[in-house]
């Protein structure tokens, strides 16, 4: 549990010089904690200003300041009992504060690193935890661990993604369903079972060697029911509905729009934010101060800890929403050029982009939050792909929902993605469908936003015939003995899975070095005959776009795209790699995708 130094347990366990808040606030749990009294021996630059009790003695909060004078070192605490524990300052990595986030030149991989690769067989079951490996049970524990993630890097970086965003690699001590990793029982240590805050540091540190950076998953609205806070709370309010369930009564309504909704009843917002997911998930109290401080240092620990690149916060919305705006202001005061993307689960863009930083509310609420999920055009993108085209129907779903941009601050900072870990499977959707698949993709991997591409995807794995998570969280091919198929090695392999890979490793890799697709501005035309166009137009390359859903070719005329092609004759084929002839009309071949590059 964090630091236990003569049983006292410090949360956080370490800090650093020279951060932008000098404040501080260190958590002590022990038996009885509260009733010592507890004073600094002497370290230049830092003081301790006073220390707050809570209802339970077991628990004291030292708060502390760290002035820009202070030097790297141990800090020595001592009581009038004789009771004496040392607390770590590190210094701090060169320009930490300056580290820049993920961005729209970026494509973020996600993994649910249980299911990805086990590269450690040796970590699968842990005695003392209360849930073993059952890699036969769908949603028991397979095996997959952090070790796996760093065995993979080199595939990674040859497929082409810039970023990692791992499902919580946080302590689950769960008795069962613990895998997933959003029933946190320890904010500040990976489970076993994965591996170590270690590995995750070095996991890191080699993603950043192969150009990959890392998002961390953070829960900030629940925790796992196992959590030693549900037995021993450190104030009577840290829980919402005092701990209790209920059986169900305090349950969450999902109803999000409460928030934004003018006539909504207090009662109503209450249910939705302060309602439990289910009665292993209990949800905390963010209004109360000592734990919105703990949320806000956890989240700055892990950024400093293993030198992350980024945050994706998982249900976002159903957090208390002054605490968000407190917590998500801390850590872009810390680090301004970073990023942070919230998961809001709705596809009304007028919902979503409510949360955005720079969004003019009715109500006046301001947030901090750069980056939110765009779930309205993942939506849009299935049906489109499903429907038969019309005038109300088919792509126009798409350009609608892109069309809805004027509602964000930032649209180019929207996270865009077909799929990810809490909803089928694009391949699934789309009917096992390879065309219309690598078509999703390529308007996922050229259009505006940010791309999150769900681990492998590129082979094509599938859940057709069960929406139970533990069948879209599928095991990764290669990642697990006794496969006879290795998506790393390409064994195994059939031609579609071969096709699609190759796909998204041309499409990933030219991302990775397009002006254009990294930060060029997005003109759509609104889609004719089945066909939907849109150019990327950077000053230096412009990418131009055709998702063609007929069943037979289409000779194409680009007149109408004379405003983008700004007297450009030619062009080049990205995948064929053949010249084009722009002033000509151009063929679209059957059910395909398109993408001509102009230098």
């Amino acid at each position: 549990m964090c630091l236990n130094v003569n049983a006292i347990t410090a949360s956080p366990q370490n800090w650093w010089v020279g951060m932008q808040s000098k404040q501080l606030q260190i958590m002590l749990h022990e038996p009885n904690v509260a009733k010592q009294q507890w004073q600094l021996e002497s370290h230049a630059g830092v003081e301790l200003t006073s220390i707050t009790h809570t209802d339970n003695p077991n628990y004291a909060f030292l708060n502390l300041a760290i002035n820009p004078s202070a030097k790297p070192g141990v800090l020595v605490f001592s009581s009038k009992s004789g009771e004496r524990f040392e607390y770590q300052l590190h210094a701090r990595k060169a320009n930490s504060s300056k580290r820049s986030g993920f961005n729209s030149s970026d494509t973020i991989y996600l993994i649910n690193p249980d299911r990805f690769a086990n590269g450690d067989n040796s970590n699968d079951t842990i005695q003392g935890m209360l849930e073993a490996a059952n890699p036969q049970e769908r949603g028991g524990r397979h095996g997959g661990d952090i070790q796996g993630v760093i065995n993979a890097l080199p595939y990674l970086q040859k497929l082409g993604v810039t970023q990692l965003w791992l499902t919580p690699p946080l302590e689950n001590d769960m008795p069962s369903y613990s895998y997933h990793g959003y029933a946190i029982t320890d904010f500040y240590n990976i489970d076993p079972r994965m591996g170590s805050n270690e590995l995750y540091r070095e996991l890191s540190a080699k993603a950043k060697q192969h150009g990959i950076g890392m998002v961390m998953d953070l829960v900030l609205n629940h925790f796992g029911s196992k959590h030693e806070w549900m037995t021993d709370k450190p104030t009577a309010d840290w829980i919402n509905f005092n701990g209790d369930f209920a059986n169900g009564k305090h349950a969450t309504s999902h109803a999000r729009q409460t928030i934004q909704d003018p006539h909504a009843s207090e009662f109503d917002k209450r249910q939705f934010s302060d309602g439990w997911f289910v009665a292993t998930m209990p949800d905390l109290n963010q209004r109360q101060p000592l734990l919105a401080t703990y949320l806000i240092q956890n989240a700055i620990w892990w950024i400093e800890y293993a030198d992350l690149s980024g945050i994706r916060v998982d249900t976002y919305s159903y957090s208390d929403k002054a605490f968000l705006a407190d917590w998500t202001k801390a850590i872009m005061t810390e680090y301004p050029d970073f990023n942070i993307v919230g998961e809001e689960w709705t596809s009304n863009p007028a919902i979503a982009s409510y949360w955005q930083a720079g969004k003019v509310n009715n109500d006046g609420y301001t947030s901090s939050l750069p980056s939110v999920m765009d779930f309205s055009l993942q939506e849009a993108l299935i049906q489109a792909l499903n429907e038969d085209e019309s005038w109300n129907t088919g792509w126009v779903k798409v350009y609608q929902s892109i069309a809805n941009d004027f509602l964000y601050p930032n649209p180019d900072n929207l996270l865009v993605f077909a799929d990810n870990h809490d909803m089928s499977r694009v391949y699934t959707e789309l009917k096992q469908d390879l065309a219309k698949t690598k078509m999703a993709m390529t308007l996922l991997l050229t259009t505006r936003g940010i791309a999150q591409m769900y681990y492998g995807t590129e082979v094509l794995l599938d859940n057709t015939g069960s929406n139970d998570h533990g069948d879209i969280r599928i095991d990764f091919p290669g990642g697990f003995a006794g496969q006879t198929v290795n998506a790393f090695t390409g064994k195994g392999l059939t031609n579609a899975q071969r096709d699609m890979h190759q796909t998204l490793r041309t499409l990933l890799n030219f991302r990775k070095q397009s002006a254009a697709l990294g930060y060029g501005k997005l003109t759509h035309f609104s889609p004719q005959q089945g066909i939907y166009s849109y150019a990327r137009i950077a000053d230096e390359q412009i990418v131009l776009v055709f998702l063609n859903k007929n069943k037979q070719a289409k000779n194409w005329s680009l007149e109408y795209m004379q405003e983008v092609l700004k007297l450009h004759t030619t062009a080049t084929n990205l995948f064929t790699k053949q010249q084009i002839n722009l002033t000509d009309a151009i063929t679209l071949a059957p059910m395909s995708a398109t993408v001509l590059v102009i230098e």
